[in-house]
């Protein structure tokens, strides 16, 4: 008797019974650890005050001074230039909260957000190019804070002098020491996790404040309690608005950063009004205060004795009193660190973790970032014209073109719905593996909108609108994206809840 030929369901071999009992959700692990997991809505520590905070650093950091007052030697006086502050500031508000947005809704940081338009592999371009650019600028701020506290130490020890006249691969044995020291206690905040960089933030915005705050007054009543208005004949009529108009989208450009990787800090929000209220007084509230600052401090300064400053730090090395501007230097160090914690260590952190996450997490990706900012002597970047020009400069440029494809996919596209599980999925099925992990389509929106930014930050033909940069080469990615994109698809939005960790850092 012959036995039918009846087909059976194959028996899986004990390692996919157990693959599948300790990875439920199929989830890769070229793609998921815990610092790239969304965080869980429970347990999330960022509130309006810790978002607030973060711009009561940043905006009063030494670079955005210089740019500030850098305004006056353009024509402007004081009332235009807080008007060119406050419309980068309205629409600084605007575009922080749809970035920040996507991360509280997702929980997830940057270089997972960008899977969403770019594919689980092709993330690692608009990661790595963020990455670049913030462990150069890292490496940059820690060396011109580093300047800052060899002042410090020949005030308070003159005699340090003496290992201060050498020179070793660019920097004195001082220069060194005062380098390493403030490299050091950046990598041991940082190896404490987002939680320990929130609190340093919350710790540094109330004395930066107080600080800037302090000295605009100091130099008001140096001043004999009035201030010059403006520094020479103010500009007037078309000339006057253009320059107001492309003094805010510098504003603006000089966030470029920052509004890309948004996310990476409000992956940690509350809620959607901590993001909004924490942005509302850090943004438009803060600006208005630093561009106060920033009036009283060059127009006390000119009144006084017919010079522009270029920075806080020439009102600090004017104080008269040693203590005090050991003081006030501290504090310039307090807003050095703060400003390089969030502005250009988190993000490659990520990007690192992102590249390796099977080999990285947060602290280990941490020590290897600020390793790479010490590997490059930085103060060599920094006395090179050619590097920040061309180097950081065009990789800055292409910030605008990324922003504007990864918004448009996102809200317009997708109408912010997120299958978030499918993030972490090497699947040929899944909703972002596209065509071998990468959407060509964002690739090749990037590339030739990146040529046109780059085109107009370089080309003196184009000078004219070098200040409204990122606003074109932004708008030309999205409009280049929505048209070669894939329409008509339906999306999902899928929680990440149950394959969420909670936000210890």
């Amino acid at each position: 008797m012959t036995t039918p030929n009846v087909s059976t369901p194959r028996l899986k071999a004990p390692a996919e019974v157990a693959s599948l009992e300790l990875n439920p959700h199929d989830l890769s692990a070229t793609l998921y650890n815990n610092d790239l997991a969304p965080t869980t809505r429970k347990g999330r520590t960022w509130s309006s005050y810790s978002i607030f905070t973060l711009w009561a650093n940043d905006v009063h950091s030494l670079g955005n001074y210089a740019f500030a007052i850098g305004l006056f030697a353009l024509g402007l006086g004081g009332w235009q230039i807080l008007l060119a502050l406050g419309f980068g500031a309205i629409l600084l508000f605007a575009l922080l909260n749809f970035s920040g947005f996507m991360g509280e809704k997702t929980g997830v940081p940057f270089p997972v957000m960008s899977r969403i338009a770019f594919g689980i592999r092709g993330a690692q371009i608009p990661a790595l190019i963020r990455g670049a650019v913030a462990v150069a600028w890292f490496g940059i701020q820690t060396y011109l804070a580093s300047v800052v506290l060899v002042v410090m130490v020949l005030a308070v020890a003159p005699g340090a002098a003496a290992i201060n006249s050498n020179n070793f691969l660019g920097l004195s044995t001082l220069g060194w020491i005062c380098f390493v020291s403030l490299w050091a206690i950046q990598l041991v905040i940082v190896s404490y996790g987002m939680e320990m960089i929130r609190k340093y933030e919350a710790f540094a915005g109330p004395v930066i404040l107080f600080t800037m705050g302090a000295l605009a007054l100091w130099m008001f009543i140096q001043a004999g309690g009035s201030i010059a208005w403006s520094t020479g004949e103010a500009k007037t009529g078309a000339d006057m608005w253009l320059s107001i108009l492309g003094g805010g989208a510098l504003w603006v450009s000089i966030y470029a950063t920052f509004v890309l990787n948004f996310c990476d800090f409000t992956r940690n929000a509350i809620s959607k009004k901590s993001v909004v209220r924490g942005n509302f007084f850090g943004i438009p509230l803060n600006m208005l205060l630093f561009g106060v600052i920033v009036v009283m401090m060059t127009g006390a300064q000119f009144k006084i004795d017919g010079t522009i400053i270029t920075s806080p730090s020439d009102v600090v090395e004017s104080i008269p009193n040693v203590f005090l501007l050991l003081a006030a230097s501290t504090a310039l160090l307090v807003l050095t660190i703060a400003v390089n914690l969030m502005a250009n260590f988190v993000a490659p952190i990520y990007a690192l973790t992102n590249l390796f996450p099977k080999h990285l997490n947060f602290r280990r990706a941490g020590i290897i970032s600020g390793t790479i900012g010490l590997l490059i002597l930085p103060w060599n970047l920094y006395n090179s014209p050619a590097v920040i020009t061309y180097f950081l400069g065009g990789l800055g440029a292409i910030l605008g073109p990324l922003f504007g494809i990864i918004m448009a996919d996102y809200w317009i596209m997708r109408r912010a719905k997120v299958n978030i599980p499918d993030l972490y999925r090497t699947s040929p099925t899944g909703t972002y593996f596209f065509t071998r992990g990468v959407n060509f389509r964002a690739v090749i929106a990037l590339a030739v909108s990146a040529v046109a930014a780059l085109v107009l930050a370089f080309s003196p033909a184009f000078a004219h609108l070098s200040s409204f940069a990122w606003f074109i080469g932004s708008g030309l990615g999205a409009v280049i994206y929505l048209a070669i994109a894939k329409h008509g698809q339906e999306y999902k939005d899928v929680s990440g809840e149950e394959i969420a960790v909670a936000p210890t850092h």
